[in-house]
């Protein structure tokens, strides 16, 4: 069960944020921005020549600022003619602390979600 599924509505609370993020799956590669980021996935403007498919796994490196490089695994969950939304498949260990610290009060927050 997802956490709207199990929470009534809510999801994991989402923070903005406009940063640099590039994304790859074997030989294929694309740099786009992320348009907001929560404990359980990111959002990101959907970049030119994007061959993937809902379901599909990819490798993000997040560059946030000069010093943060976040690289997670993640599923393709949804997909529109703007932007794409990963759900996180994998973290490693070494990255949750940032990843958590970045969030900040977000890490922990559930907000309303509608479709």
């Amino acid at each position: 069960m997802t956490i709207q599924e199990n929470k009534g509505g809510l999801r994991s609370a989402r923070m903005t944020i406009r940063s640099a993020v590039f994304i790859s799956r074997g030989d294929e590669g694309w740099c786009s921005e992320i348009a907001d980021i929560s404990a359980t996935g990111v959002l990101i403007d959907k970049p030119d020549h994007w061959t993937g498919a809902i379901g599909d796994v990819f490798a993000l490196d997040m560059l946030i600022g000069e010093e943060l490089n976040i690289h997670v695994e993640a599923r393709l969950a949804r997909m529109t003619d703007a932007r794409l939304g990963f759900a996180y498949a994998r973290i490693p260990e070494d990255k949750e602390v940032p990843l958590w610290n970045l969030l900040g009060g977000y890490a922990d927050s559930l907000e309303p979600y509608s479709t």
